[in-house]
């Protein structure tokens, strides 16, 4: 299913999201760790941007990491999320964000398990999820 790209201005998505999910996809907030409702899910599916409803992790490479966040070792496919350079924070680190509508998943960090080394660490409030 093909989730139509989404352009939406700042107060189009602050009328459609409530603050806490605005804080941390548009604002580019993080959610408590182990608080996310996504973070200990078990079941097999796959998890969608929750403000537009693009594919972007499966349930198949979902792992827990220990970090509080549902952690993933690779995206959906190779065009699921944009990754960008964030320097904010003192630090530099690789932000994940939803390839359809720019909305700020999580992050991305090279200590996973194999295959890939890599470890999509994602906020619970910005997934929904499609259980099979």
């Amino acid at each position: 299913m093909k989730v139509e790209k989404q352009i939406k201005t700042e107060e189009e998505w602050k009328k459609e999201l409530t603050a806490e999910e605005y804080t941390v996809m548009r604002d580019k907030g993080t959610e408590r760790p182990f608080a996310g409702k996504y973070y200990k899910n078990e079941a097999k599916g796959t998890y969608k941007c929750a403000a537009c409803g693009h594919p972007v992790f499966s349930s198949e490479t979902k792992y827990d990491s220990g970090t509080g966040w549902p952690s993933f070792y690779d995206q959906l496919k190779d065009d699921s999320v944009k990754k960008e350079i964030d320097t904010t924070h003192g630090m530099t680190r690789t932000e994940v964000n939803c390839s359809n509508c720019g909305s700020h998943l999580g992050h991305l960090f090279d200590d996973g398990p194999s295959p890939t080394e890599k470890r999509y660490c994602i906020n619970s409030i910005a997934l929904k999820f499609k259980e099979k």
